[in-house]
Order: C-alpha cells, then structure tokens, then sequence
C-alpha cells in the first residue's frame, strides 16, 4: 500500500510516522496545502491528515482535499463519517437526533424572532455555546432570560468572536492556581487578552444563529469515551472550581471504576451507525440518572490518554494493557 501524510508538529502525525518507521512501512510526507496536493497523491492508496478545528488552514481546506480523495476511492483518515460534522456542534446535534442517539436535548434558530419566542417560553439555565471550539470555549451557563435574550441580540447582531482573550486568560490563571499551568503559560495569556489568534482574525465573528443546550444539574464531571478500531477506552475530568464545564479542565481520571459502562455500551451502539474511524463522545447524566451525549469529535488531545490503564473491546470484555490509539487508525487504514 502506497501511503501519504500530512506532517504537523503536535499532531497524530508523530506518531503515525513512528509506528511507520518502527514496521517498516513505506510512506511519503505530504504538505496537502500545495495547490497541486491532488496530483501529488495520484496512485497513492491512503492519506492520512490530523486536521485541527484551530487552524484556519485546515478548516478552509482538509474537508474539501479529504472528501475529494475519498471521491476518487482513496482510503483517507478521517473520512466524510468520521470528520464532516468535526467542530460544528449544531450538525453534531441534526446528526444524534437523526440516528435517535441520547443527546442532550439541544435547540438552534436562525432567526431572532423565532429564538426570542422560544427565550420567553423555556425554562432556565441553558447552556449557550457557538458552534466551534474545544476545550469549554465558547460555552457559557445562561441562567435568566433577560441574559438569554441578550445573548441572542449579540448572535445576530455583531456575533461573537472565535477566540475570548479575557476568558482564556480567566481559565488560564484558574489551571496556574491549581497547578496544571506555569508562570510562562500565564504571561502567555496575558498577551492574548491583547493580540487575538490568526484563526479568529481570519475566520470573523460568528453569527447568524444561536444554540443552546439544557443544563444537566448535580454533574461534578463528564465522561468521555472514545472509539477507535472497535476499541473503547475512556477518562472522568471533574468539573472547573466554581464551574460547570469538565472539558478542559486538566482534572482527569483515569480508574476504570471511575467509568459507567453503560456510556462505554451507548458509544458503541451510536457509533454502530456513524461508522466513524475515530470518535470521542462526551456523557453527563440527566436527573434521572441516564446517561446523555454533549457532543461528539473525531480529534482529541495526544499525551492525556496515555495514562489510560486499558480498553473495552465491542463485547466489552475489559483488557489491562497499555496502548497507543494513534497505532490502532494507522493499522486500521493499511487493513481495510
């Protein structure tokens, strides 16, 4: 098999070019934003590209180049099931709803009037997020109309931009306080409260619509559980002090009595009908104690689930190991 990849530092890529190496496998670096990236890959039967929902390059780009490939029957990574709804919350939401998957119930208009009405008649919190990002950003717990409504006007008034400098440097000078951030990630932060990111610069405000989501109350976590190669394996990160938002929060464990198989079984039978390479899904639970999806995401961090201390298969028989998840999409691309 002839393979290809797309090379970033800090990507899946690393380690995809060591487990290359390790078996002797033969591969070609690839830069899949030279404008002639499709000829290149002419007679190549894989490529393999970690896009990133921060980089305005990929988000411009890895969809179109991936699908297209994929058009003209390469096997790439991550394909059309796998990445078309990455980042984009409001099509994660038509997405669950469509396959009947646990989702926490979730509403988007796109218009004002129309959201307005529904702000005058639902019942608070809410939980407002944009469409985009990682980590907790964008997210915001709405707890009265009079802030919901507000909201709304700013959506479809000048928007919101992608990137908040005053909450990253909040967030950051919270981790600094809690030992999960040093002095240089803070002065860090302080430079972006002022000089904002090239993707949010680029990109624009996003507006033209609002979403929101029901607020599950009495979650001190989530769980996030992630399928690879019908492997599942699975972290609990506790809640933000004086917050409601587990993701980014840096608070992870790993303990698999921490975890509630039945989000490990939900995963599984959801991702049964999304066919996807590579998935994390995010579970809180209801207030009658069944577990329910935030959202979803093809991509997640490298170096945290290292600790992990083993993995589920499809019949959920739990196997102590340690693993590499990064190796189990590279087998499975040079398999199928």
């Amino acid at each position: 098999m002839r393979l290809a990849i797309h090379h970033r530092k800090g990507s899946y890529s690393e380690r995809w070019i060591d487990y290359c190496e390790s078996n002797l496998i033969e591969y070609r670096l690839v830069n899949a934003f030279d404008s002639d990236i499709i000829n290149q890959l002419n007679g190549y039967d894989a490529f393999m590209w970690h896009h990133h929902h921060g980089k305005y390059e990929d988000v411009l780009a890895a969809r179109s180049i991936l699908f297209a490939l994929e058009h003209a029957g390469v096997k790439v990574f991550p394909n059309f099931n796998t990445g078309w709804h990455f980042d984009n919350k409001v099509a994660q939401k038509y997405l669950l709803e469509a396959i009947e998957a646990p989702l926490v119930p979730s509403y988007v208009f796109y218009t004002k009037s129309k959201a307005i009405e529904w702000a005058n008649q639902t019942s608070y919190p809410k939980v407002f997020k944009l469409k985009g990002g990682a980590g907790s950003a964008n997210v915001k717990l709405v707890k009265t109309k009079s802030e919901c409504i507000k909201l709304i006007e700013k959506s479809f008034g000048k928007g919101f931009k992608q990137f908040d400098g005053f909450e990253y440097f909040l967030d950051t000078l919270t981790k600094y306080k809690a030992g999960l951030k040093n002095i240089s990630d803070v002065i860090k932060a302080i430079g972006r409260f002022f000089i904002s990111t090239q993707f949010s610069k680029t990109m624009g405000n996003e507006k033209g619509y609002v979403y929101f989501q029901d607020f599950m109350n009495n979650n001190d976590s989530d769980l996030r559980v992630i399928i690879v190669d019908d492997k599942a394996f699975a972290i609990k990160r506790m809640v933000r002090e004086n917050d409601f938002r587990a993701s980014g929060s840096g608070i992870i464990l790993y303990e698999k009595n921490q975890i509630d198989e039945r989000c490990v079984k939900i995963a599984f039978e959801v991702n049964r009908k999304l066919e996807s390479q590579s998935i994390a899904f995010d579970f809180v639970f209801d207030d009658k104690d069944n577990p329910r999806i935030v959202e979803i995401s093809y991509g997640y961090a490298i170096e945290a689930y290292d600790y992990c201390t083993g993995y589920w298969d499809s019949y959920l028989n739990w196997h102590e190991a340690h693993f590499n998840p990064q190796e189990w999409m590279i087998k499975a691309i040079l398999r199928n």
